[in-house]
C-alpha cells in the first residue's frame, strides 16, 4: 500500500479493498460504517462484501452541511448505543461525514476507534489530514468540535469517479491554498495543468502533513491552513440560508480571492502575483454571486469567527506565493473593501 506518514496516524493512497487486512489487526466489538444517501448508494458497494465488513451496521443520515448539527450527532449516538467503547466507526464519505462522524466517536463512551474513508477530493486532500472534528452551531461553522485523530485514513482515488464536475472543482480550491501557503513549484504545476490527480492528492497532502507535524494545536504555523477561510467561511454559511447554496470549496475560492486582495494590502504581495492568483481562481470558479446587501451579515458572521483575537478580526494572508503571514489584524473597512472588489470583479466578467 502507497502510504503517508502522519504524526500519529497513517494516511494510505491506495485500492480500498486493502483496508480489509488492516481492520483484522484490530481489536473491536462491532463495527459501524457512517454514511449518507450518495455514499450509500455509490461507495458502499466497494467496501459491502469485504470479509470485514459483512456484518457492519450501517448509520445513515442524510447529506449535506445543514445536517452537521447536534440533532444529527443525537441520532448517531443511539445507534452506537446498540455497541460500546471498543465499538469501531468507519466514516465513509466527505467532509461533512468525517467531521461528525469523528466528532461523534471522539465523545461517545468518551471515545471509540474510527477510521476515515474520504470519498471527495476536498475531504481527500484536506479533511484527511489534521485530527479536526467538529460540528455547526448557531449559524458558526466548525464551532464545537476538538482535535482527535482516526486510526488511520484510506483514501482511493476511484471513488472521485462518483463525482460531478461541481464536486471536484470545489475540491481544486484547497489544492490551490496549499500551493499558495507552501510551494511556488506546486502552484506553476496546477496552472499548467501537469500534474495528475493522485499526484496532486499525495502532494496536498504532504504540506498539510508537515505543517501539522510541527504544529498539531494551531498554535502557529498551521493557521496559515485558514487562508482563504475567514472570509470563506463565512459566505458558505450565508450561502447556505439561500436556496443556492455554495459548496465549500467554491466559497474558499471567493475567500481566497478577497484574501489575496487584502494580502496586497496588508503583507505587500506584489500586485502581479495577486493578479495572477485572483485571474486563475475567478476563471476557474466563475460565476459565484455575492450580493452587496450580504456584506453586513458577513461581516457579522466574522465578529465571531473563533480565530479572532481580542475583539480583532485575524487573518491568515500570503506576502508572496507559497510564503504566508499569520495573526494578522485587518480592520472592517478592508474586508469591506475586499469583498466589494470581488462584487465588482463578477459584475465586469458579467457584462464582457
Amino acid at each position: 500500500m502507497k502510504k503517508i506518514r502522519t504524526t500519529e496516524y497513517d494516511i494510505f493512497v491506495t485500492d480500498i479493498s486493502l483496508i480489509d487486512e488492516f481492520i483484522k489487526n484490530l481489536k473491536y466489538s462491532t463495527l459501524f460504517v457512517l454514511v449518507d444517501e450518495n455514499t450509500k448508494k455509490w461507495c458502499w458497494p466497494k467496501l459491502k462484501n469485504l470479509s470485514s465488513f459483512k456484518k457492519a451496521t450501517i448509520i445513515e443520515i442524510p447529506s449535506g452541511e445543514d445536517q452537521k448539527n447536534l440533532e444529527t450527532c443525537k441520532k448517531i449516538w443511539k445507534l452506537l448505543e446498540t455497541g460500546d467503547r471498543y465499538s469501531l466507526l468507519i466514516n465513509l464519505g466527505g467532509g461533512v461525514i468525517t467531521d461528525i462522524g469523528g466528532f461523534t466517536a471522539s465523545t461517545f463512551k468518551r471515545g471509540i476507534k474510527f477510521i476515515n474513508i474520504p470519498t471527495t477530493l476536498l475531504s481527500q486532500v484536506d479533511a484527511s489530514v489534521g485530527g479536526k472534528v467538529g460540528i455547526n452551531f448557531e449559524g458558526l461553522k466548525n464551532e464545537i468540535g476538538l482535535f482527535s485523530n482516526p486510526k488511520a485514513v484510506f483514501i482511493d482515488t476511484y471513488f472521485l469517479e462518483t463525482l460531478d464536475e461541481r464536486n471536484i472543482k470545489s475540491g481544486f480550491a484547497e489544492i490551490i491554498k496549499h500551493a499558495l501557503i507552501c510551494d511556488y513549484s506546486y502552484w506553476n504545476e496546477i496552472q499548467r495543468e501537469s500534474t495528475n490527480i493522485e499526484k496532486m492528492i499525495r502532494r496536498s497532502i504532504e504540506i498539510k502533513s508537515d505543517i501539522v507535524h510541527l504544529d498539531p494545536d494551531e498554535k502557529h504555523d498551521r493557521k496559515s491552513l485558514n487562508f482563504g477561510h475567514t472570509i470563506g467561511h463565512a459566505i458558505e454559511s450565508i450561502s447556505h440560508k439561500s436556496e443556492s447554496p455554495l459548496l465549500h470549496g467554491e466559497a474558499i475560492a471567493i475567500g481566497m480571492i478577497c484574501e489575496t486582495y487584502i494580502s496586497n494590502k496588508i503583507c505587500s504581495l506584489n500586485r502581479n502575483y495577486m493578479t495572477e492568483i485572483i485571474i486563475y481562481i475567478i476563471n476557474k470558479f466563475s460565476g459565484l454571486i455575492i450580493k452587496e446587501e450580504d456584506i453586513p451579515s458577513i461581516i457579522e458572521l466574522l465578529k465571531h469567527d473563533k480565530k479572532n483575537k481580542k475583539g480583532k478580526f485575524n487573518f491568515s494572508l500570503i506576502c508572496d506565493i507559497g510564503a504566508f503571514e499569520i495573526d494578522q489584524s485587518v480592520d472592517e473597512e478592508t474586508i469591506k473593501e475586499s469583498i466589494k472588489y470581488y462584487i465588482n470583479l463578477t459584475n465586469e466578467l458579467q457584462n464582457n
